[in-house]
């Protein structure tokens, strides 16, 4: 996985949201898949809760992903994207 980088002047939000991106769109997160969790994008790239939640809320507006209160964030079925 990439990580985000610190001195780079792109949001660490989008950073992360291209991240993930790449990971659906490459297969590397299949379709009902989950994303991993807040808490270990936050440990794995030294960022805060809310920047995860604004890339995850990224991709949401995006149709790649939904989130499932109580359960975690998942990959959408290709068939929805972009819906």
């Amino acid at each position: 996985m990439r990580h985000v980088d610190h001195m780079n002047p792109t949001p660490m939000y989008t950073q992360l949201a291209d991240i993930l991106r790449e990971m659906i769109t490459s297969g590397e997160l299949e379709p009902r898949s989950p994303l991993p969790s807040e808490s270990y994008l936050q440990q794995e790239h030294g960022i805060a809760r809310g920047t995860v939640r604004m890339a995850i809320g990224v991709l949401r507006n995006e149709g790649l992903v939904v989130t499932i209160s109580g359960r975690g964030t998942y990959v959408t079925a290709p068939d929805t994207q972009g819906k």
